[in-house]
C-alpha cells in the first residue's frame, strides 16, 4: 500500500476495525466459553472460525490458499509454520478447514475471556522459559485433545522481526515423533506486510497460505530428527525467497 492510501487508511482503522476487533474478541470469546462448556472442542472450534474470518473481513484480508491436495480436512496433522506477524493467526484458523489448536505461551491464559476461550477451545498453554515444563504441558494436554485436532506450532518459538525464516525448535518434531502424526509444513507469506511485528501499523492487503506434502517421522529413526527439522524448514522458507 502507497503512502497515500495508507494516510487514509489510519481514520478507518482506528474508528472501525480496532473497536470492531475488540468487540468481536469479547463476544466470540463468550460464545466459545460457552460452547465449549455445553458441548465440545470441536464445536467451540466453529467459533475461532467466525472470529478468524470476521476478523480478516473488516480490516479487509484477502487470503489465497494453495496446496490444498496435500492435505485431508478433519485429519489431524502437526501444523508446522513460520510467524511473522499477529495476522498469522486468524488466517491459518479461519481459512485452511482444519480443526487447529494453538501452542501458546501461558502468559496469554490470563488475557481475560480470551485466556479461558482459548482453554475451552483446546489450546495448549507453555511456559516458554522452562523446557521440560512445557514438554510436559504438551504430553498432558495431548491426552484431552480431540481425535480430530491438529496441533499448530510455530516452530521459530517466536515471530520473525525480519521476516525471514529462522531456525526451527524441536519441540513440533518431538511431538509428531511420539503422536505419530504427520508434519504439514505451511509457509505463511506477506503477513509481515500487513501487521509488522511490534507494532500497531496495520493495513489491508493479501496473505498467501501455502501448504506442502505432509512429512512423516519415524519413531524408529531418532537419528535423522536435525535432518528432517532442516528439510522442513528449508520447504517453508523457499517461497519467501
Amino acid at each position: 500500500m502507497n503512502r497515500f492510501l495508507q494516510l487514509i487508511y489510519q481514520p478507518y482503522k482506528w474508528i472501525v476495525v480496532v473497536p470492531f476487533m475488540f468487540a468481536i474478541t469479547m463476544i466470540m470469546g463468550l460464545l466459545c466459553i460457552c460452547v465449549g462448556i455445553v458441548f465440545s472442542q470441536d464445536a467451540a472450534n466453529m467459533t475461532a472460525v467466525i472470529w478468524s474470518r470476521l476478523s480478516c473481513a473488516i480490516v479487509p484480508i484477502r487470503v489465497t490458499l494453495t496446496g490444498k491436495k496435500n492435505y485431508t480436512r478433519h485429519q489431524p496433522y502437526v501444523v508446522v509454520a513460520n510467524h511473522q506477524s499477529m495476522a498469522d493467526i486468524p488466517v491459518i484458523h479461519g481459512f485452511m478447514g482444519l480443526n487447529i489448536k494453538w501452542v501458546m505461551k501461558q502468559e496469554l491464559r490470563k488475557i481475560p475471556i480470551f485466556g479461558i476461550a482459548c482453554h475451552y477451545l483446546g489450546c495448549i498453554f507453555i511456559d516458554r522459559s522452562h523446557r521440560d515444563a512445557a514438554i510436559q504441558s504438551i504430553h498432558r494436554a495431548r491426552k484431552h485433545l480431540s481425535p480430530k485436532a491438529s496441533v499448530l506450532f510455530f516452530a521459530e518459538g517466536t515471530r520473525s522481526r525480519t521476516g525471514q525464516v529462522h531456525p526451527f525448535k524441536k519441540g513440533a518434531f518431538v511431538f509428531a515423533r511420539e503422536t505419530r502424526l504427520p508434519i504439514l509444513p505451511v509457509t505463511i507469506k506477506n503477513s509481515y506486510q500487513i501487521l509488522p511485528p511490534d507494532s500497531l501499523d496495520l493495513v489491508p492487503g493479501n496473505i498467501d497460505i501455502i501448504v506442502h506434502r505432509p512429512v512423516y517421522i519415524l519413531a524408529t529413526d531418532p537419528d535423522r530428527m536435525d535432518e528432517v527439522i532442516e528439510s522442513v524448514r528449508s520447504t517453508i522458507a523457499a517461497p519467501l525467497q
